[in-house]
C-alpha cells in the first residue's frame, strides 16, 4: 500500500483530523494557533505534511521548533510568547485561529459568552475572550465535536465571533481582515461562501448523509444534492497521527471511536 492510499480503517476522529490539517494547509508561514485537542492535533499534522512553513506554539508562552505529541512536554523551545506578547500578535501579526463554538449561526457568527437574553442569560460561558479581536484580526476557523441544532442555529444568542456580513456591517475596521476560513465538526466541512456570504457544506464526513448534517443543523442548508465526501487520511497520515501525535488515541476522547464507512 502505497502513502497516498487510504486504508479503510481510520476512525471519525481521524478523518477530523486530517480536515482540520486541510484547513491550514495553505497558509504558508503564519501563526497557527489551535484551542482544543482536535484542533491541535489537526494543526500538527498539517505541520508535519502539508504546510510544514506553519509556526506552533505549546498552547501557553512557548514557540515550538519541533512537533510534540499532545500534551507532551520537554520539546524544544523556539521563542517566547508572553500574555502580552499574543495581543501584539493578534493585532499585528500573520495569525489563523480555530476556536470552539457552543453557538454558530448561519452567517458564521459564533457564540462563547452566553445562552439566552444577554442582560439575563440562562447559563453563562466563557465570556468573549479573544472572539472578537480574532475575528476583526486574523483568519478564523471553528471546531464543533458534537454537530446538533443547539449548536448551528439559525441566529446566535449573543455574538462573540463575528461573521462576514455583520463585519461588513460595520464598516471596514471589522471586515478589512475578517476571514472566517473554515467550520469542521465531527458530520462535516463547511465555509461561509453560501448565498450572502452564509455557511455552505462543503464535504460530509465517510459514513454520515447530507440528510443527518441537515437535521442535525438549525437551519436550511440548502440544495445538499452535490456536496462530497471529506477525504479520509492517507495511511502516512495515519502512522504520524497514531504512533507520533496521539499515541494515547485521546482523540477518541473528543470524538468517539467510530470507524470511517
Amino acid at each position: 500500500m502505497s502513502t497516498t492510499d487510504s486504508p479503510t480503517t481510520c476512525t471519525r476522529a481521524d478523518v477530523c483530523a486530517a480536515a482540520i490539517a486541510d484547513a491550514f494547509k495553505d497558509d504558508g508561514e503564519i501563526f497557527a494557533s489551535p484551542m482544543g485537542m482536535l484542533p491541535m492535533l489537526g494543526v500538527r499534522l498539517a505541520k508535519l505534511t502539508s504546510n510544514p512553513d506553519l509556526v506552533i506554539s505549546d498552547g501557553e508562552s512557548l514557540f515550538l521548533a519541533g512537533v510534540p505529541p499532545l500534551f507532551a512536554k520537554g520539546d524544544v523551545v523556539e521563542g517566547w510568547i508572553p500574555f502580552r506578547k499574543v495581543f501584539d500578535v493578534i493585532a499585528y501579526g500573520k495569525r489563523h485561529v480555530m476556536m470552539g463554538a457552543t453557538q454558530v449561526d448561519r452567517h458564521g457568527n459564533q457564540n462563547i459568552s452566553a445562552i439566552g437574553d444577554f442582560a439575563q442569560p440562562k447559563r453563562q460561558l466563557l465570556g468573549s475572550r479573544g472572539a472578537p479581536g480574532n475575528t476583526a484580526n486574523n483568519r478564523t476557523s471553528y471546531w464543533v465535536p458534537k454537530h446538533s441544532p443547539r449548536v448551528f442555529v439559525d441566529q446566535v444568542d449573543i455574538v462573540t465571533g463575528v461573521g462576514p456580513a455583520r463585519a461588513a456591517a460595520a464598516g471596514p475596521a471589522a471586515s478589512r481582515f475578517n476571514d472566517i476560513h473554515r467550520v469542521v465538526s465531527n458530520l462535516g466541512v463547511f465555509d461561509v461562501n453560501g448565498p450572502d456570504d452564509t455557511l455552505r457544506l462543503l464535504s460530509v464526513h465517510p459514513g454520515v448523509t447530507t440528510e443527518e448534517v441537515q437535521a442535525a443543523t438549525g437551519f436550511d442548508l440548502g440544495d445538499l444534492g452535490a456536496v462530497p465526501l471529506t477525504r479520509e487520511p492517507t495511511t502516512e497520515e495515519l502512522v504520524i497521527i497514531r504512533e507520533v501525535l496521539d499515541p494515547r488515541s485521546l482523540r477518541h476522547r473528543e470524538v468517539p471511536q467510530e470507524k470511517s464507512q
